[in-house]
């Protein structure tokens, strides 16, 4: 073992001086060399120095943007602009197993309609749970335009534990927007339709019979679900609902909601009628939807629903006389309405206006006050007078959509899609203070926690639709590209361009970082989407094989570098559960598993139970292993399914034997040792500091105990079989008490440099 030792170090020190080296030559090209190699200016240098994240380091923000028709979000780090994970949500996705265990499969199966699989989604804005406005890290929610529905992600540690379906909407936009504490979830639909579901209505009844509505999902934080049986609509005209916001502060208690196509245009081209663009962009204005949703919950309570597929619904004629519905002109074709951080505002863009209107929260409520409105609209909903209702207007430019907010007192960004560019302003004082091309056709935009009570500033992402140039060509359909800006000084700078390959994202939000506490494991035997002990749950020692007819139960356990048990024996047509419990502690030791050709998939996280299920509808022999590469003898971790015809009778004979003699079992008993030693030493500079004070290196010293007691039972064997001279049996269980030590010695090394890196001090 020294000698290995010495040629490993003697390798590493070659390699260390080759670098060195490498180095030297390196540094004979000066900065100015790179420049002009690379034709950088001194403004990209500065570009990349803000975003530069060194190895080892971390952002000081995270993202959390849609994944468009992928139906996932995309994780990734801010300045660096790094992707850390893809969340699976409305969709399958093998590399987390997702889909492919059982437990997700319930999940997903919460997002069935008319009972059908639902394989695809298309996400569009993510809300992160807030506490008095500010967002807490807690919660993640994400709607489904295509299918209406929302899904609640437990940023606990990122995995999708709900999906609640909508049953009044047949498509929705204006979701998900929280309220300031996360009481509510809204949802707003956005192509009207019959909210009965399977009932047809000719289009000739558009106005009468479809309808469009807001939904507020009830969020208990503490079982971190939505309660469907507690959450309500409140019903709309015909109007395309767009997006929607929560007031905060003094608008605390209100939501707002766009709409287009106030027209109630029904187009029908192949009837010689004119195109719905035509038709539902005449009028100079839409309606800006304002509604009281403290006061609607408390009608749902007071019993003043009515139900419509199972859900609490307020109808119009309800929200109108109890005051809890108006509505406010806004430009026509909105796409955004953005309540200010202080709660005072509400922010609208009309994709087909050059403006921006501030509407005042004071004016507005003063106007309701007093009963003052200037008309109804056909359904008898109270139209506040626009002009009245205003702050101010102020002119950015073509195809202003989306706003969002600095950390500066007044100042705000505002996406100009026509004009491909970015507008900062003041909404106090109505002017324009900077603008910022780029590259090309911004949709949404987003800065730091920058639709909070608190918005951080620093950096704002540009998200845009179109690359074109940007980026080497990857055949027709381009990347999206992300752009990240620096808002931190008066004139906008733009950093960097990251190509977003994955569905097309449409919104994304950012988070300081350090309000982000995932966890690294899970309790042993648990199952993630309930948060509850998983019926699987397996010990080591416990692993066992139970049949009851064909019904046939696999408790393993899986822990580097081997699934136990290794064989699996059914007979054709059994029904197979295979219970996998990952026995490890140490952070990011994951393990995945497989059956060839059975179209099973797991992602097993430290302490996490899952179950993978299928039918043994073919005779033969399949190899399992584990998916994820944990350890040295990664390829080793393997097993066999044997499924045998019915009736099958073994035949006798016996496993293959190998020629081991005294000698081999004695060096494999000095290898043993001299490993023990180099454990000992680790061990030694361990418990000599304050290793107890990182919760991190207890985790990997409890793994690496737990492997090192695993070697009583394998060394008991071993010497078992010594004693009647199997020299065979001696030298393979003493080559396990071997992996055993290699893999506590792992852990230990892992914990020596956590400790040495992060500044342990010794115990005095």
């Amino acid at each position: 073992m020294k000698t290995k030792l010495k040629q490993v170090t003697g390798a590493v020190l070659a390699a260390g001086l080759g670098l060195a080296v490498t180095s030297s030559a390196f540094a004979a090209e000066s900065l100015q060399d790179v420049m002009k190699r690379r034709n950088l200016s001194q403004q990209d240098l500065l570009a990349a120095a803000k975003t530069y994240t060194p190895s080892g380091k971390r952002d000081e923000f995270i993202a959390f943007s849609s994944g468009g028709q992928s139906g996932q979000i995309i994780v990734y780090g801010v300045p660096s602009m790094r992707i850390l994970k893809y969340l699976a949500v409305f969709t399958p996705e093998p590399w987390q197993g997702y889909g492919f265990d059982e437990e997700s499969k319930a999940v997903l199966a919460q997002g069935r309609i008319d009972g059908k699989d639902i394989t695809w989604g298309d996400t569009h804005h993510p809300a992160i749970s807030e506490t008095e406005g500010q967002y807490d890290g807690q919660f993640l929610f994400i709607n489904d335009k295509a299918n209406p529905r929302l899904a609640v992600v437990d940023l606990r540690d990122f995995e999708t534990k709900q999906i609640v379906v909508n049953p009044i909407y047949k498509s929705e936009h204006g979701g998900a927007f929280v309220t300031p504490n996360a009481d509510y979830v809204i949802e707003a639909a956005q192509y009207p339709a019959p909210l009965a579901n399977q009932k047809f209505v000719p289009l000739e009844e558009f106005n009468e019979s479809y309808r469009g509505g807001v939904t507020y999902w009830k969020f208990d934080r503490q079982e971190g679900r939505i309660k469907p049986e507690e959450s309500f609509s409140v019903e709309l005209p015909p109007y395309s609902q767009d997006l929607s916001d929560a007031g905060k502060g003094p608008s605390d208690g209100w939501s707002f909601t766009n709409s287009f196509c106030s027209e109630r245009y029904v187009g029908g081209i192949e009837k010689g009628r004119p195109p719905y663009e035509a038709g539902c962009s005449a009028k100079d204005t839409d309606y800006m939807q304002m509604i009281n949703w403290k006061k609607a919950a408390e009608l749902v309570k007071a019993g003043k629903a009515t139900q419509v597929n199972g859900h609490n619904l307020i109808t119009i004629d309800t929200a109108v006389k109890e005051g809890i519905l108006f509505l406010i002109p806004e430009p026509k074709s909105p796409h955004g309405v953005d309540v200010t951080p202080d709660g005072k505002f509400m922010i609208v863009s009309g994709k087909l206006d050059t403006h921006v209107s501030v509407y005042s929260f004071e004016k507005i409520m003063g106007l309701i006050k007093a009963g003052k409105y200037e008309s109804k609209d056909p359904y008898g909903i109270p139209v506040l007078s626009m002009k009245d209702s205003l702050h101010t207007q102020v002119e950015l430019g073509l195809g202003p959509l989306h706003t969002q907010y600095d950390s500066k007192k007044c100042v705000a960004y505002t996406s100009l899609y026509v004009d491909s560019q970015v507008a900062k302003w003041d909404f106090c004082e109505g002017k324009v203070l900077d603008k910022l091309s780029v590259h090309y056709n911004i949709g949404h935009l987003f800065s730091m926690e920058g639709d909070s009570v608190n918005p951080q500033g620093k950096y704002l992402i540009a998200l845009n639709k179109l690359s074109i140039d940007r980026f080497n060509p990857v055949g027709p359909l381009h990347p999206q590209n992300h752009q990240l800006i620096d808002i931190s000084n008066d004139k906008m700078q733009l950093l960097y361009d990251m190509p977003l390959p994955l569905g097309e994202p449409h919104y994304a939000v950012g988070i300081s970082a350090d309000k982000l506490k995932p966890a690294v494991r899970y309790k042993v035997g648990t199952n993630s989407r309930t948060d509850s002990v998983h019926e699987g749950k397996t010990r080591a020692g416990q692993e066992r094989i139970e049949r009851d007819g064909n019904q046939v139960k696999v408790y393993a356990t899986l822990i580097r570098s081997h699934i136990t048990p290794e064989t699996i024996e059914v007979e054709k047509g059994d029904e197979v559960t295979i219970y996998l419990t990952n026995l490890e502690r140490a952070q990011d030791e994951t393990h995945g598993f497989t059956v060839s050709t059975f179209n099973t998939h797991a992602s097993i996280e430290p302490g996490k139970t899952v179950s993978v299920k299928f039918t043994a509808d073919k005779e033969g022999v399949y190899p399992y292993y584990c998916t994820e590469f944990c350890s040295a003898l990664h390829l080793e971790m393997q097993g066999y399914l044997l499924v045998k015809p019915k009736g099958y009778v073994a035949k006798g004979g016996s496993l293959a034997a190998s020629d081991y003699t005294e000698d081999d079992y004695k060096k494999t008993l000095k290898k043993v040792a001299d490993t023990q030693a180099v454990i000992d030493s680790v061990v030694g500079y361990i418990v000599g500091v304050n290793y107890k004070d990182f919760p991190d290196v207890v985790a990997m010293m409890d793994d690496a105990v737990d492997q090192l007691n695993r070697t009583k039972e394998a060394k008991a064997k071993s010497d078992a079989a010594a004693a009647k001279q199997d020299w065979e049996q001696a030298n393979l269980w003493a080559e396990q008490v071997w992996q055993y030590q290699v893999k506590a010695a792992d852990l230990g090394l892992r914990a020596k440099t956590y400790l040495e890196q992060n500044g342990a001090k010794p115990i005095k």
